[in-house]
């Protein structure tokens, strides 16, 4: 195995010094990647989704749940499996309490090709809670890419996909495949693919920090259990 070198306390304080100016130019980069993501073009979503989930069927408008943003994660989940793809369940095991994401206007939920009987056993075998819907029987899955015609035969890749609704409209605005998952999972790192982003006073698009008439960005962190029911609806 190769580690790294062993140096006085003196020398690693330079080494980090030097490091840093490094970090600092790739969050400066990623500031900016992030307000062009922002300033991506979305396109309306007129096809009408019927996903099934634990209160039955659900379009993608009510996936929302009443907030302004949705971010869907394409869960490689085929009907002819048993069980869901342990990278993806690697995944959702890292996302963070929802509660964060809803008092930004933003719902979060997983959606699968499977049919619901058997998420619904697996989702309990996780022990998780947030909101997974299947989609089995439309075509929500092809239409973004997530389920691909290869050699005849039907391949499931994973994915996240972000929504924006503007009363009952719904509008597409990003998508991210397989090694665009890397990183993903926190609060922030959600939010900075989404239209609205962290709604910071500080990002670029302005204009998109004060939503709902909640104060902006990071002044509206609570403890989970804190946050008042309409916040973010």
């Amino acid at each position: 195995m190769s580690l790294p070198e062993i140096v006085s306390r003196g020398e690693w304080r330079a080494a980090r010094a030097e490091l840093l100016v490094k970090e600092k130019a790739a969050t400066r980069a990623r500031d900016a990647l992030n307000a062009e993501r922002r300033g991506l073009p979305m396109v309306e979503v007129e096809e009408e989704y019927v996903f099934e989930g634990g209160d039955g069927k659900a379009t993608l408008l009510e996936l929302f749940d009443g907030r302004r943003q949705l971010v869907v994660y394409h869960f490689m989940f085929a009907p002819e499996w048993d069980a869901g793809c342990r990278s993806c369940s690697a995944f959702l095991d890292q996302v963070g309490h929802l509660a964060h994401l809803h008092a930004r206007g933003t719902s979060f939920a997983a959606v699968s090709r499977a049919p619901y009987p058997k998420i619904l056993p697996f989702k309990a075998r996780m022990g998780w809670t947030l909101p997974w819907y299947s989609s089995c029987g439309s075509g929500f899955n092809r239409d973004f890419d997530v389920t691909l015609a290869r050699e005849g035969e039907l391949v499931e890749r994973p994915g996240l996909s972000c929504f924006l609704r503007e009363r009952d409209r719904v509008f597409h605005t990003y998508t991210t495949y397989e090694r665009g998952l890397d990183g993903l999972g926190s609060t922030t790192s959600l939010l900075d693919l989404t239209a609205l982003g962290r709604q910071e006073e500080w990002e670029e698009p302005k204009g998109r920090a004060s939503a709902y008439g909640a104060p902006a960005g990071s002044e509206r962190i609570r403890y989970h259990d804190e946050y008042d029911d309409w916040y973010g609806k």
